[in-house]
């Protein structure tokens, strides 16, 4: 599927959101008619063997009279891929973990490893300094029992838990485990720990290590009212490498999400390329409920090996696989001051050509390679925004990430309901 096409749907029913994700939609509109009749039409568009798109109504039969309020929905607040696996003993992992989405309860989910995973408690509260608790524990559940028993590479979600967020608000999660888990190739979480035993419940410090890896929790979903929820693909640059210490908080999709006023939740995998995303879609992004939009950035480290056919064709094979799933927006490929792997002049050359064809393509597109690039050199970074001629600083993160509201909110993108935009400083653990 070319990307200029996008699967639409509008839901033109009384008092329901609409969503305008395809071209000629610069974002969401809430429609109320004001002569609403006794039945109305959702018109929902298939792909044509041509490309074209062909609008089918189907009928739904609406009451007339007062308008319904938009029932609230549940779409993700945090979430990490959880690419790699790691194997444990009875520990208590808890996470601190920012969520980027208001509302009244949240639900979470769980991912194995390469192996079977026992967990057997998990609760949820607001986090304190130090590994403490600034709330009280909330058992959370999962099809009415405290913890499941699931097998390699499984994800489990729990009930819904009834606990208010604020935007941006920090939870810990404490969840006592054995076996494999997910986890994260570089630590994403700082503030967060680890301690054999059953500690799920202390509402102290519960001590043993500190443990800055994502591990285990896969994601937080927050019910509230419907509203644009984005996932930002890519690879260590979106996952937000800088020292292999590092802090989710810092990265790009974090910082524009503080700013914009909607989650921006990050399924960064660092190290991948386009085979790499392709082959864990199925389990990494596409299960998020509730994405409304996504914004891609991958290719970098495909650079020495594709060339550029194999650049579009595996992005245009991405971006279809998105479709049903969200609004794409796809980022231009950040300078490459050196190469790793491969000759360099060939990486030079493919990035640019990809990055022409990219502004070329694409109607929502993000350029990044923009306001980070040398005015006179094209390959070079402005000073102060890398640190080792491939992965953004901090303050490159910074500019990215005002890049990406720049071009939201021109078009359209507001802020949730209820939600006052932030700065972008992260509080201290």
């Amino acid at each position: 599927m070319e990307g200029s096409q996008r699967t639409r749907v509008l839901v033109c029913a009384w008092a329901i959101l609409v969503v305008a994700c395809g071209p000629g939609g610069d974002g969401w509109e809430e429609s109320f008619p004001s002569e609403p009749g006794a039945s109305e039409e959702v018109a929902t568009e298939a792909p044509l063997p041509n490309g074209g798109l062909e609008v089918a109504p189907v009928h739904v039969e609406t009451e007339v009279g007062e308008p319904r309020a938009v029932p609230p929905l549940f779409q993700p607040g945090y979430h990490a891929a959880l690419r790699w696996s790691h194997s444990t003993g009875n520990v208590t992992f808890r996470l601190r973990v920012p969520v980027g989405r208001a509302g009244q309860r949240v639900r979470l989910a769980f991912r194995s490893g390469d192996g079977n995973l026992v967990l057997r408690r998990a609760t949820v509260a607001r986090a304190g300094p130090n590994g403490s608790l600034a709330s009280a524990p909330v058992t959370v559940t999962f099809s009415g029992t405290q913890g499941f028993s699931v097998g390699a590479r499984k994800r489990v979600v729990s009930d819904p838990v009834p606990f208010p967020v604020g935007f941006r608000d920090e939870l810990a999660v404490s969840f006592e485990v054995q076996g494999a888990l997910g986890v994260s190739a570089i630590e994403t979480l700082p503030g967060s720990y680890v301690r054999s035993g059953a500690y799920t419940g202390t509402t102290g410090a519960i001590g043993g290590s500190a443990w800055a890896r994502a591990v285990g929790l896969a994601t937080v979903d927050v019910e509230g009212p419907p509203a644009r929820a984005f996932v930002a693909i890519g690879d260590s640059i979106t996952e937000g490498y800088i020292t292999e210490r590092d802090d989710t908080r810092l990265a790009w999709p974090s910082l524009a999400e503080a700013r914009l006023g909607v989650p921006v939740v990050n399924a960064g995998v660092s190290g991948q390329g386009f085979y790499e995303e392709l082959e864990n879609l199925d389990q990494e992004v596409l299960p998020l409920q509730g994405i409304t939009d996504c914004i891609v950035l991958l290719g970098t480290n495909d650079l020495s090996s594709l060339g550029l056919e194999g650049l579009q064709t595996r992005m245009n094979l991405l971006l279809s696989r998105l479709a049903p799933l969200c609004r794409t927006w796809v980022g231009t490929l950040l300078p490459k001051e050196k190469s790793n792997h491969g000759d360099y002049e060939v990486v030079k050359r493919d990035r640019l050509a990809m990055n022409a064809w990219i502004r070329s393509t694409f109607p929502d597109v993000i350029d990044f390679e923009a306001v980070t690039r040398q005015p006179d050199n094209v390959h070079l970074f402005l000073d102060g925004l890398e640190v080792d001629g491939i992965h953004p600083s901090a303050e490159g993160h910074r500019v990215m990430a005002a890049e990406v509201v720049r071009v939201l909110r021109e078009r359209g993108v507001q802020p949730e309901q209820g939600v006052q935009p932030q700065g972008d400083e992260p509080p201290a653990p």
